[in-house]
């Protein structure tokens, strides 16, 4: 316990300058970030169910303009 008391005014220099330059982050901080990250992934990227169905349309699409075709060359 001795030793603490004597390192004590080091261990609290490091410990403020770790808080200060923002190395160390307290829960909130992470909570906060993890949502900010969160809400800029919904903005920028698209859910994987909206991908499937886009899809989905594209490939109906194809096929509707595919019997288009068949019909305007082969009559």
């Amino acid at each position: 316990m001795e030793k603490f008391l004597y390192y004590s005014p080091f261990l609290l220099a490091v410990m403020v300058f770790l808080i200060q330059q923002r190395i160390v982050v307290t829960p909130e901080q992470l909570e906060k970030k993890h949502r900010e990250i969160l809400n800029d992934i919904e903005e920028r990227f698209v859910s994987i169910n909206s991908y499937k169905d886009l899809k989905e349309q594209f490939s109906e699409m194809k096929d509707k303009i595919d019997k288009i075709y068949d019909a305007i060359v082969f009559k």
